[in-house]
């Protein structure tokens, strides 16, 4: 008899997991992914073509609010808990409601699902989303660059479209993204590399995507996602902390294992942290990983014209995810309205509409800010209609990617950028060790 499993995730991860420990091995039997964190992307089958000959009907990816109905009816032997940037404390409950039912849980294994590459890998990974890792695979490519080294950017996984069409995703230009049907939330991962002249894959199935990224790259850039585990097993592993939310290194699923694991652990932001922030994960990083590097770092600001921001009401759109689950109450655009004299940061939240205002009754305690929320359509026209409806001066554009290609705003605004400060030769060192 084969055992039934049930992989809990959220579009991404949880597909790699089953891709390298569950496929084409039928002493397993896997029921049921289910999704959540991600809207609408439930509903949908992880295919045949990738579930393999096991499965000619594909598996169902079911809302995870389904579980109790899935536990009582498939007779499940597993469930395995397989998505990211979530307190432990979240996990233990799931924990205890599987246990409930009888059945078995676990989260997903790290080292199975780490796959070996002929080619030198740097991975960079982070304890929370919204720490700056995306800034620090920036400088890491940078670093490689300069080096002479042809690198290549694999992203983690945000498949929520067609699954089989996604499979193995490149990225060389901004026609790709197009082509690609890319959500705000995939093309700010995206862009900024694109503009950087990296190239860039993503998908379903890594296994197949490391192959076709091997040919082209010197090296693998692992730019992961929330504050996931990597895919690839590094040659250099990084992770960036948040002196902002001292202590989350240790209490997010699965950022403490990063945490615990990585070379080098950056400490990000320290310009505008508390110093007790600081010291609190030095202090955590001696004891969980005295092995490790500690290299300190700041996230700058590009302004373009910090005079237009004094005095005006200003309405900032930050990055989606790092706001709403990543619970970050600021971000670029709050801190650049702040430094410059702004008159006020207006809370959008009287003027949201459709699921701009849904994703607000979800995230209670987001700030004065709005989250560029961007994962299908109908949400980004909602976008658009909620930004030009906000009674403003001026909008103060903080995410990765120009949103004025996806939205027409109609009032004044500025795109404020933010990159990682080069330090003093830390990490070029560490880079040329690991490709040596």
């Amino acid at each position: 008899m084969s055992q039934k499993i049930v992989i809990m995730g959220a579009a991404g991860r949880d597909f790699h997991v089953f891709n390298c420990c569950y496929r084409d091995r039928p002493e397993f039997d896997v029921v049921a992914f289910t999704a959540t964190q991600i809207p609408n992307i439930e509903g949908r089958r992880y295919p045949a073509t990738l579930a393999g000959a096991q499965y000619p009907n594909g598996i169902p990816i079911r809302a995870e609010d389904d579980l109790d109905c899935i536990l009582r009816n498939e007779n499940v032997d597993e469930v395995v808990f397989a998505y990211s940037d979530i307190s432990l404390a979240y996990v233990d409950k799931r924990r205890k409601k599987v246990e409930e039912h009888g059945v078995a849980f676990s989260t997903f294994d790290i080292d199975a699902t780490m796959l070996s590459s002929r080619k030198p890998v740097i991975a960079i990974t982070a304890i929370r989303t919204g720490c700056g890792k995306s800034q620090t695979s920036r400088r890491i490519t940078d670093i490689l660059r300069e080096m002479g080294k042809k690198t290549v950017a694999i992203r983690h996984p945000m498949p929520y479209g067609d699954l089989a069409k996604q499979a193995v995703q490149r990225f060389a230009s901004y026609d790709d993204l197009d082509l690609h049907k890319c959500t705000i939330e995939e093309r700010e991962e995206y862009e900024p590399h694109l503009k950087n002249g990296v190239i860039v894959y993503a998908g379903v199935d890594y296994a197949a995507i490391l192959a076709q990224a091997e040919k082209e790259a010197d090296v693998i850039v692992w730019d992961g996602g929330n504050n996931d585990t990597p895919f690839y097993d590094p040659d250099l592993w990084i992770v960036v902390t948040d002196p902002h939310r001292p202590g989350h290194e240790l209490s997010y699923f699965p950022g403490t294992a990063n945490f615990a694991r990585a070379d080098i652990i950056l400490i990000n932001k320290v310009s505008s942290s508390e110093d007790a922030g600081v010291k609190m994960i030095e202090k955590n990083a001696k004891k969980i990983n005295p092995g490790a590097t500690i290299v300190y770092r700041d996230s700058l600001l590009d302004i373009p014209d910090p005079d237009a921001i004094t005095g005006k009401r200003v309405l900032a759109i930050e990055d989606g995810p790092t706001t709403t689950h990543g619970g970050m109450p600021f971000g670029a655009g709050v801190l650049a309205a702040k430094r410059n004299g702004a008159a006020e940061l207006v809370d959008p939240r009287p003027w949201a509409v459709g699921e701009i205002a849904s994703t607000f009754e979800k995230y209670p305690d987001t700030g004065s800010l709005l989250p560029a929320m961007g994962y299908g359509d109908v949400q980004i026209r909602d976008l658009e209609a909620t930004v030009n409806a906000v009674d403003c001066d001026l909008v103060l554009v903080a995410t990765p990617i120009d949103l004025s290609r996806l939205i027409d705003i109609q009032k004044p605004y500025m795109r404020i950028g933010y990159r990682l400060a080069e330090g003093d030769g830390e990490l070029t060192e560490a880079v040329k060790r690991a490709i040596s």
